[in-house]
């Protein structure tokens, strides 16, 4: 009898395409339908478990599921668990396939681990077995509460750091990003901390730091050769290496900004600068560093060194036009505007006439006031 469809193919050509399967969903469908299948699970690069990987599963239990699984993908490069998982079971799973694994992602928030924690004290302490996978390029955290720094060790490889929606000491934080020297990429979104966090990264390309809450924190950022950074929900920033900064953007959507400090921003194209309440000393500051920025967002309320909300002082018009001569793009709201329009900043309107006629003849002039 002629075979047709995939029982033709030649069985490395089977293993090619079944290695392309990375849903757990989809693995366990696929290995159910012939042994000849069933095989192809050593040669499954990736593994995702998404998060109702199991509620159709009746009585069956997820921690054995995702062990077997694991157990059985012998060159697994890259685990991804979004479903409730035993923190108790992760050292075991780690160890199986330290090196081999390059990529990981955890959602750490199964309410028994949570409560188990708190209960015992060890607070991050389960997490301590990342430190296992020596060979790890990229982690992706979410949902965890890390009360102190994480005994990785040194994650010499890692390039990608990322933490989503969790509770952070300062300390911690700190701790962890130390045992990350090489990262390029790092990113700690939605966490909640407080306090002082100082980061010292050589090789870090884009930042982007999201804290939330509204105790006091400040940032020390030692890096040469960022070229982004996005920072939200600091009250004090000191950027320490700018030379190579492209795009900066700070906001603070709660509390003040007090102060900003940076030695200089020679290449900087894209400046943003949005919160309530900023210190005017800051946004000044700010300005005479980007004087080769093209696209600039303002958008601040208030000023103020202090908890008093205080109106802007004027600035002059032409003098702000005449030290930012690449500008092409210029969006201001709000308090600034105001600002920027007072009687004495307009003395000279003709020649500010001149100046955005030209501005708008060019095809990237694009002007929102």
């Amino acid at each position: 009898m002629e075979c047709d469809g995939m029982d033709a193919l030649p069985d490395g050509v089977v293993q090619s395409i079944l290695s392309q399967l990375s849903n757990a969903r989809d693995v366990a469908a696929c290995s159910g339908v012939s042994h000849c299948w069933r095989d192809c699970v050593p040669f499954l690069p990736a593994l995702y478990f998404p998060r109702s990987a199991f509620d159709a599963a009746g009585g069956v239990c997820a921690d054995d599921a995702i062990g077997r699984m694991i157990e059985a993908a012998a060159r697994l490069e890259e685990l991804v668990i979004y479903c409730p998982f035993s923190s108790a079971r992760l050292p075991r799973w780690l160890a199986m396939r330290s090196a081999s694994l390059r990529v990981l992602e955890l959602r750490v928030d199964s309410a028994a681990d949570k409560a188990a924690a708190a209960a015992s004290g060890t607070g991050s302490g389960h997490l301590d077995c990342i430190g296992i996978v020596s060979n790890l390029e990229e982690l992706r955290l979410w949902g965890l509460t890390m009360t102190r720094a994480p005994s990785w060790g040194q994650l010499e490889r890692l390039r990608v750091l990322e933490i989503v929606g969790a509770h952070l000491e300062d300390l911690a934080v700190s701790g962890a990003v130390y045992a990350c020297p090489n990262l390029t990429d790092l990113a700690l979104l939605g966490c909640e901390c407080s306090g002082s966090v100082n980061f010292a990264l050589p090789l870090l390309e884009r930042c982007r730091l999201d804290f939330v809450g509204s105790g006091s924190c400040a940032l020390t950022l030692a890096t040469p050769r960022v070229e982004s950074v996005e920072v939200q929900g600091f009250n004090w920033i000191s950027l320490q290496g700018g030379d190579c900064l492209k795009r900066l953007t700070i906001a603070k959507n709660t509390g003040s900004v007090y102060t900003v400090g940076i030695l200089r921003l020679p290449v900087l194209e894209q400046l943003s600068l949005r919160g309530v309440q900023w210190s005017w000393g800051a946004v000044s500051y700010l300005l005479q560093c980007a004087t080769e920025v093209k696209h600039l967002v303002m958008k601040v309320e208030f000023c103020g060194d202090f908890e008093t909300l205080q109106p802007f002082p004027e600035v002059d018009l032409v003098e702000f036009f005449n030290t930012h001569p690449k500008l092409r793009k210029f969006e201001i709201h709000g308090a600034m505007f105001a600002a920027l329009c007072q009687k004495n900043s307009l003395k000279n309107v003709s020649r500010i006439v001149l100046l955005i006629s030209f501005n708008l003849s060019l095809d990237t002039g694009i002007w929102h006031c």
